[in-house]
């Protein structure tokens, strides 16, 4: 079975940087961003431009590299950027807001890549205490 759906870009990474970014967000979508400031974290959904190729999206077992344990790992128990839909998550610190632009510290997306979505960081929503992960995620950098 076959679904279909239409994607639209809300914003554009304009300056990339784990250590400060700008993530710019299109003026039809700005209103969107009202009642942002009062968080200090959140998630950003992003289109991983460059890994959108036929080869990556029919990819479905990987070797995570960044991990000591190295396992063949389906796509959906890991954080390839190799996948059928190349969406990127990240959660971020929130800096600044001026207008239609965020500040963000901790983004791991590339310059020009295409915001899918924002949502606000909601511990209580977000977080799961005692969760249950294999021990490869332990080791190694946290995506």
């Amino acid at each position: 079975m076959s679904v279909k759906g239409e994607l639209r870009f809300i914003g554009v990474v304009e300056k990339a940087g784990e250590q400060e970014a700008i993530v710019r967000i299109f003026p039809e979508f700005c209103a969107g961003l009202k009642g942002i400031r009062d968080f200090s974290h959140i998630i950003i959904l992003y289109w991983m431009h460059l890994r959108d190729k036929e080869e990556e999206r029919q990819t479905l077992l990987v070797f995570p590299k960044k991990h000591a344990w190295n396992v063949e790992t389906g796509v959906f128990a890991c954080r390839s950027p190799s996948r059928p839909n190349p969406i990127g998550l990240c959660v971020v610190k929130l800096v600044k807001v001026e207008e239609c632009k965020l500040t963000v510290k901790g983004l791991d997306a590339l310059e020009g890549s295409p915001i899918v979505d924002i949502k606000p960081y909601i511990p209580r929503a977000d977080s799961v205490p005692n969760a249950r992960v294999p021990k490869w995620t332990t080791q190694g950098p946290p995506t």
